[in-house]
């Protein structure tokens, strides 16, 4: 029988959920569209509701990750900052390997 194991995690700052799956989803299709209202309606999510994970996102992070600017010469838009960005990497190498470390823990176990 061959097992493998699925993982959840997130990271927390004073029992406030930061970054999690969700969230890393919405600040990559953020970067992959340039607009919030676009990578809302992607992941089948309320306008209001990805406003507010990146209000909170920012709010606990030193930086913020997420941008928004209004009009202007170039028109308005969305964008990832450094840090957010250097937040989806972060993360996914956590992700990537805490799989590795549960697999690995998964074969010394019998059932």
């Amino acid at each position: 029988m061959e097992l493998s194991i699925k993982n959840r995690f997130w990271i927390e700052s004073k029992n406030i959920k930061f970054l999690g799956s969700g969230r890393i989803e919405l600040l990559e299709k953020i970067e992959q569209l340039g607009s919030i209202n676009k990578a809302a309606a992607e992941m089948k999510m309320a306008y209001r509701k990805a406003w507010g994970l990146i209000k909170d996102m920012n709010e606990i992070s030193d930086k913020p990750l997420v941008i928004k600017q209004t009009g202007g010469k170039h028109g308005g838009g969305t964008y990832v900052t450094p840090e957010g960005k250097k937040a989806i990497a972060v993360y996914k190498e956590l992700e990537s390997e805490l799989e590795v470390f549960l697999n690995k823990a998964l074969k010394n176990i019998t059932l």
